[in-house]
């Protein structure tokens, strides 16, 4: 495949494997049924996440919520699903496309709302992939967070290429639309079927 464009990945949920597929993980961790934890994407009948999915609450209400069911805060709920760290977390098609593009010339940028807000900085060391990304966009405390347009200007600017250049990928149909919006080449990442996802983007990245 030629690659003509640029990536920008968003972290968890396209790279980082989503809390909700590492349910067995987190419910081992805090002693619960696995039933107990949200399902999100992967269960119809999760009122919160559907009202997350029509904008009713955002993503932050949304695992602030969550954790507070278990009298935690949002790191100390996630904590549960990601530690220890290490790249067992990350998707190895998505780590395998990071060096693809890379190896193609092209830049990788990463652009997240919450990497900081949700994991400390001793977690994201032993996250190999991280350490391709240039630029890496943390969100976590710049007060503009996607989908505000203001946060895909600042991801745009450090990538420092023409928008249309670039192929955003996103697990949030709200915050891939915003990043259409903003001039990107935007693909919504589902994480129920990843593989079809990572093939959308890679025709996208053809150009």
């Amino acid at each position: 495949m030629t690659i003509g464009r640029h990536l920008l990945f968003d972290f968890g949920g396209p790279v980082l494997y989503s809390p909700f597929e590492l349910r067995d993980r987190a419910a081992a961790s805090m002693g619960v049924d696995v039933d107990e934890l949200s399902g999100g994407p992967f269960d119809a009948a999760d009122d919160r996440w559907c009202r997350r999915l029509d904008g009713t609450i955002s993503e932050r209400d949304y695992w602030a919520q969550e954790a507070a069911r278990f009298d935690l805060d949002v790191p100390g709920y996630m904590a549960h699903f990601y530690e220890p760290s290490g790249d067992h977390l990350t998707r190895p098609e998505s780590v395998a496309l990071v060096d693809e593009v890379l190896a193609a010339g092209r830049r990788v940028g990463l652009l997240t709302n919450d990497l900081t807000a949700f994991h400390p900085v001793e977690w994201q060391a032993p996250i190999s992939v991280l350490r391709r990304f240039d630029p890496l966009v943390d969100l976590s405390h710049t007060g503009h967070l996607k989908p505000d347009p203001r946060a895909y200007r600042l991801g745009i600017e450090a990538m420092g290429v023409d928008p249309g250049e670039i192929v955003y990928v996103d697990d949030h149909v709200d915050k891939a639309d915003a990043g259409r919006e903003a001039g990107l080449v935007a693909i919504w990442f589902d994480v129920t079927d990843p593989a079809a996802s990572l093939a959308r983007a890679r025709v996208a990245l053809a150009g």
